[in-house]
């Protein structure tokens, strides 16, 4: 075995979103920014992270848009797959990779485990009532079912999952169902054999490991996982289907059916693992990131993914029983609203990532949608509050202590860092909480509490702001410049660790700030598209290049003389007409005018 690393090693597994449309900020919030901030931070501490995700190719959502429009699911993947990478790379979102389930990897890796288990005793044959549309002459993928839940009473629960109480379903379990084609209720279920995952057949192993310490689960994730292992109504669930858009069985006789999307898609946490390694010129490394029991492996979801990565993921990985690690963590969080309404792509009332962006920068979104993060209950997202939050916190706290402070610095003492006097008992105080911010900081980050982490690093700007306020160089300087000078140089020396305090959430113009500061190198990495090739075709990949790690998570040290570049300001103040320009784009989208 290989000599173990001296780091801690993270695997950052980031829900796969399918290939239908745009993400809209709620995923963001739910499920994309937050595994970028934890593995940065992860990063900082020197680390040894991979951040994988990828784009789900296979689901019913892609078959879905591709009938709507006329065009093969090949099409509306290469689209939507194309806008996801290039509007991730925009957020700065740091994917080691970042792939589709497309690739002859992903299906070596899906076939391989289905084999074993089914050599293992957890694969099995049955017959199954499979819904028939008798109207467009076709067996119906689960999502291409809609009805109402038999749970909630929900009327738009979908074949597989209803996404208001978050039950698993079957179609035939949906009260009054109705085909998603043609929207007639002329389905009738009929007998055809697929096969099974016996889920009761891993409820024993999987609930002995859901009782393990888990304290550092969230509780309204553990204790649903912990009810329904110990439920004893777990059962065989389909991993097959009567469809032609997917992985195809590795079975005899079964080359018409293909492997059922929710078992595919949760093996591309294991494939992308193996894609990035071989990318990286080390194929068989990938074990060292699932079979090392040191590796933390955190899955970040929304919260209505949870069944699939609490329960039936770790039960594949029990089935699959070469011993691959079980998640440390699955950290979900809840919905994002909207303006007091509830996201609804199909309504469109939602605010798109690309769109966003095409107006805003990037980083006060990262800031608006960390600060006030779904990480417990649902959130309320209003443009009134985004404008709040990046004029008063980023542009009147943050970028306006960063702007004086420079500002004054480079004007008055030529261009440079000055040399600090003997500090008083209010400097020392000050350097003190801005060292000690660092452990305060990283351990919700560790917690993966990133709301709390952010709030306790922009106390430390509040605090360096009341301490300028309080000194006041610009009236030092008249009288006593060597004060003013230890005066600028505390705050410099703040606002230096407060740039590595806050990069994790503000990757963008922290970089920005460390040039203000006079270094010359690139502060985190970069992010590139790449192309990617295999027996499948081409693909584009997302990836980051983490060899530009060039500080720490730890207290730092500003070299006096440094040379500072002359600062601009790192946040645009927005103007409050945004607030009723937004919402009339929300109305005009959902079709409302009035």
């Amino acid at each position: 075995m290989p000599e173990k690393p001296s780091s801690q090693r993270y695997l950052v597994c980031v829900a796969w979103p399918y290939a239908s449309g745009d993400r809209h900020l709620g995923h963001v919030a739910g499920a994309y920014l937050p595994p970028d901030i934890y593995a940065r931070y992860q990063r900082l501490r020197g680390n040894e992270v991979r951040m994988v995700s990828g784009s789900d190719t296979h689901g019913t959502p892609v078959m879905l848009r591709a009938q709507e429009e006329g065009v093969t699911p090949q099409e509306i993947v290469a689209r939507y797959h194309g806008r996801f990478v290039e509007s991730f790379k925009a957020l700065g979102l740091s994917f080691d990779l970042f792939t589709h389930t497309d690739t002859q990897n992903h299906w070596d890796t899906v076939q391989e485990l289905f084999l074993n288990h089914l050599d293992n005793g957890y694969i099995y044959k049955d017959k199954q009532l499979q819904p028939y549309c008798l109207i467009d002459e076709q067996y119906l993928a689960d999502r291409f079912v809609e009805g109402t839940c038999p749970h909630c009473g929900y009327e738009h629960a979908r074949g597989d999952q209803c996404d208001n109480c978050g039950s698993p379903l079957d179609p035939i379990e949906l009260i009054h169902p109705r085909c998603k084609i043609c929207g007639q209720d002329k389905i009738e279920f009929r007998e055809t054999e697929h096969f099974f995952f016996d889920l009761g057949k891993a409820s024993p192993a999987l609930a002995e490991w859901l009782n393990e310490d888990k304290e550092h689960w969230r509780t309204h994730v553990i204790n649903y996982a912990r009810q329904q292992a110990e439920s004893g109504e777990l059962r065989g669930r389909a991993v097959t289907r009567d469809i032609d858009w997917g992985i195809n069985v590795p079975v005899e006789g079964y080359e018409d059916k293909v492997i059922y999307v929710w078992y595919d898609a949760v093996i591309g946490y294991l494939s992308a693992t193996r894609e990035v390694m071989l990318l990286e010129g080390a194929p068989e490394a990938w074990k060292d990131w699932w079979f090392d029991r040191d590796v933390k492996s955190v899955y970040f979801i929304g919260k209505d993914n949870i069944p699939f990565h609490a329960i039936f993921w770790p039960a594949m990985l029990i089935a699959d029983g070469r011993g691959m690690n079980l998640p440390y963590d699955v950290p979900a969080n809840a919905y994002l609203n909207i303006e007091d309404k509830k996201i609804s792509t199909s309504r469109r009332w939602t605010i798109d990532l690309p769109d966003f962006l095409s107006r805003y920068d990037p980083d006060p979104l990262r800031y608006a949608l960390t600060i006030n993060a779904p990480e417990t209950r649902d959130v309320n997202f209003t443009w009134e509050e985004f404008l709040r939050r990046n004029n008063e916190e980023l542009v009147a706290t943050w970028g306006n202590l960063v702007n004086r402070t420079v500002g004054f610095a480079y004007k008055r003492f030529e261009g440079k860092i000055p040399q600090p006097g003997e500090f008083d008992e209010v400097d020392r105080a000050l350097l003190k909480e801005s060292e000690e911010a660092f452990e305060r900081v990283g351990a919700e980050i560790d917690a993966v509490r990133l709301k709390i982490a952010l709030s306790k690093a922009m106390e430390l700007a509040h605090s360096a702001n009341r301490y300028l306020n309080e000194k006041a160089p610009w009236s030092q300087i008249k009288t006593d410049p060597a004060a003013a000078a230890t005066t600028i140089y505390v705050t410099l020396q703040v606002i230096d660790r407060l740039k590595v305090l806050l990069h994790p959430f503000l990757p963008f113009t922290t970089q920005e700030l460390h040039g203000f500061l006079g270094y010359d190198d690139d502060l985190f990495g970069e992010l590139s598209i790449d192309e990617v090739e295999d027996a499948r075709g081409v693909h584009k990949a997302l990836r980051y290049d983490g060899s530009g790690v060039n500080v720490r998570w730890e207290p730092g040290t500003l070299p006096p003389g440094q040379a500072l570049r002359k600062p601009h300001a790192l946040y645009k103040k927005l103007d409050p007409s945004i607030v009723d320009e937004e919402r009339a784009r929300l109305e005009e989208r959902l079709g409302v005018t009035g």
